[in-house]
């Protein structure tokens, strides 16, 4: 599944998994991070927040590319799983863990058919949009558990190519929650940032 800030490749209006997987080790084949070390600064900013309320230590990371996110939970105490179409980008992500001590599940899934089979009471949504995805996420969140969704915003400011499809609307993101079971506890637009996002965080009944 497409990874971190980017569009799936299109062929005659649809997506192919491989020409998925291999855009994305193209993209994560080079020597440097192609995210870099540094996590989310959306879950930096809210992570003391997650784990005041946070009911257990079980975390999912979608779409984790590298590992960056998966890695910054797994040393505030949680148990990842990480899941992305990449092999390239897991190969580094495991690599990294392994360097830190870290015990972190990282799993080679497309995110278009993946169907969770536990369940988990963090899971994160980083610079990716699969609006599909979202039910199914909320169902595997624990009660009271938490859904962190970052994704980029198509505003006139945006710079680069962009798929329509794969970016959200202004005002969409807490529309795509609204008949899920639990309450918004966070729900904030920056259209003026560098790169313009929504950024939501869910919590469950």
């Amino acid at each position: 599944m497409a990874g971190e800030g980017e569009e799936r490749l299109l062929l005659d209006g649809r997506v192919t998994v491989e020409s998925d997987r291999i855009k994305w080790d193209d993209r994560y084949a080079g020597a440097e991070l192609a995210m870099g070390e540094e996590p989310s600064r959306f879950l930096v900013e809210r992570i003391d927040q997650i784990l005041s309320v946070c009911p257990g230590q079980e975390a999912f990371d979608i779409a984790c590319g590298e590992g960056r996110n998966s890695i910054f939970l797994a040393r505030h105490g949680f148990r990842v799983t990480g899941v992305d179409i990449s092999p390239v980008g897991l190969a580094k992500g495991r690599e990294r863990a392994a360097a830190g001590s870290l015990a972190i599940d990282f799993l080679q899934a497309d995110l278009e058919t993946y169907r969770f089979t536990a369940t988990y009471d963090l899971i994160v949504n980083i610079n990716f949009l699969l609006r599909e995805l979202i039910p199914l996420a909320v169902a595997a969140l624990n009660p009271r558990g938490l859904f962190l969704f970052e994704s980029i915003l198509d505003t006139p400011t945006l710079q680069g190519y962009h798929t329509r499809h794969f970016l959200l609307q202004p005002g969409e993101l807490p529309t795509l929650f609204s008949s899920q079971h639990g309450k918004i506890i966070h729900y904030e637009e920056l259209p003026g940032a560098d790169v313009p996002v929504a950024r939501l965080i869910f919590q469950r009944s």
